[in-house]
């Protein structure tokens, strides 16, 4: 296994049918419902960047090379081991054997190629494209893997604990959005669409006795307070990442535990960079000397974050703080707008997807830029539609507000088609260094110096870093403590 630095952590609707009693899971203990905020749009991880995806599949019906805890150490699943050679470029993966997908065919090395092949073509739509289109991954035998990198990337076992790194069994790849087949212990057996999706254990799971829940629902609530009503009522037995609102009440009530989970997400004011005026960096700076991060964490996440800088979070390797180069100062934005020539009022639209975070968090926001004479206009969409229009499509939108929870996306602002739309040269030379270096050290420094590059040039707006509490009914084992990933492992999971 590759020794390395241990990864630090501190760190996106209806109801359920009534063959599904609320008191099911309560009176049987192989049994188990968990509340989601956000309803997947397809369940292939490796074709959508929702990661309500990855909460349902990832370690439950798909498995992973290697396996991303909760500590954030990584550890293998599909492989048993690895090396990595003096360059830091080649790694050799033993694979476990006598492993099958659900649907009978053989686990091995060509499911491994063919995965990461797939991930990284010309067709992929892959969010992590680019880590696999620099990956040539040859066969050394049924159960050995080498994967050799363009770039150096000290990161990549725990990028192949991903989502986007599944293991998919050939034949059934095609279908995956909506018939997934996989390695792990559990398979779909119902979906209703908007309202809930059931996961049954597999019988021919590798290590089926250990596996303790034999049928956990997911119900879809967006509302925060019907979520909180669910675990009152006994729907739900555990709400990860529930509505930071609702959490006060079940603090001193014996009957939940409440966890607060740190993260490496990052909430941020997107900003889309190719839209005049905001293509003018004397405007994006305006709009973020307008705004309170403490006052947006506040009114946001109820005061669950800590405030960031740049695209980068405290606890992460070569974290520098840069809250200070677009600290808030009203009358520097009104200067700002001034030296830009923008006429006030100024107007722009704010396209907000489901989650409270955003909705709250778009308030507070709009109410902060109206004091220095930009109005802003408020479009809820549903969560289908903010992928397909704001992050996909013609990225048509002015601001927006998201979370995005992967804990090494720095590189998506050195993709000048990423639905921000940020150009720097400078930039992309300093990521270009990062994924080059061997030395740790050296790593760390442009790290902090492509934070910085990130702040100055107010690519966004960047908020804070979310605390993502979970509420269970006080009988539930095995919940995370903290969120490397947005991840349900059922696996550990129990009564």
């Amino acid at each position: 296994m590759l020794k390395r630095r241990t990864l630090l952590t501190t760190a996106a609707l209806g109801t359920l049918p009534l063959a599904v009693p609320s008191a099911f899971a309560q009176a049987n203990k192989s049994a188990m419902v968990l509340g989601m905020a956000l309803e997947p749009p397809g369940l292939d991880p490796t074709a959508n960047a929702a990661s309500a995806i990855g909460e349902i599949v990832l370690y439950n019906v798909f498995e992973t090379l290697t396996k991303i805890n909760a500590d954030g150490k990584v550890t293998p699943l599909l492989a048993e081991s690895w090396e990595v050679s003096p360059d830091l470029r080649t790694y050799t993966f033993k694979l476990r054997r006598s492993v099958k997908f659900q649907n009978g065919e053989p686990f091995n090395a060509q499911a491994v190629k063919f995965s990461f092949d797939r991930a990284g073509g010309e067709k992929s739509t892959n969010k992590d494209k680019r880590t696999f289109a620099n990956l040539s991954t040859q066969v050394a035998d049924d159960y050995t893997v080498v994967l050799i990198n363009k770039e150096i990337d000290p990161d990549l076992p725990f990028l192949l604990g991903q989502a986007t790194a599944v293991i998919m069994e050939p034949k059934s790849a095609d279908a995956a959005a909506t018939q997934p087949v996989g390695t792990g212990p559990y398979t779909l057996q119902n979906w209703v669409k908007g309202s809930s999706l059931v996961l049954g254990a597999w019988d021919g799971y590798r290590n089926a006795s250990a596996i303790k829940l034999k049928r956990v629902t997911f119900r879809f609530i967006s509302d925060t307070a019907a979520q909180a009503t669910a675990l009152l009522a006994g729907d739900v037995d555990a709400f990860q990442r529930i509505g930071t609102r609702v959490v006060p009440q079940f603090k001193a009530n014996p009957q939940f535990q409440v966890i607060l989970g740190g993260s490496r997400a990052k909430t941020i004011l997107a900003i889309n960079n190719k839209k005049k005026p905001l293509d003018d960096v004397r405007v994006r700076r305006a709009i973020l000397a307008a705004i309170d991060r403490k006052a947006v964490i506040a009114g946001a996440a109820d005061g669950f974050g800590v405030p960031i800088g740049s695209h980068y979070v405290p606890g992460a390797p070569g974290y520098v703080d840069t809250t200070g180069i677009n600290p808030f100062d009203l009358e520097k934005a009104k200067k700002l707008l001034a030296e830009a020539g923008v006429k006030t009022p100024l107007e722009l639209t704010m396209t907000v997807p489901p989650p409270p975070y955003a909705r709250q968090g778009s308030e507070v926001i709009a109410a902060q830029l109206a004091k220095i004479g930009i109005t802003v206009k408020i479009q809820n969409v549903e969560w289908a539609q903010w992928l397909a229009n704001t992050y996909g499509g013609a990225h048509n939108y002015d601001l927006s507000i998201v979370s995005h929870v992967e804990p090494f996306d720095l590189g998506n602002y050195a993709k000048p088609d990423y639905y921000w739309g940020y150009q720097s040269k400078e930039f992309t030379a300093l990521f270009d260094k990062i994924k080059s270096t061997g030395s740790e050290a050296e790593r760390n420094k442009l790290l902090g110096d492509a934070q910085k590059v990130l702040a100055q040039d107010a690519a966004n707006g960047f908020l804070y870093q979310p605390q993502f509490p979970t509420v269970a009914k006080k009988g539930v084992k095995g919940l995370w403590t903290a969120m490397p990933i947005f991840c349900n492992d059922l696996s550990t999971m129990s009564w």
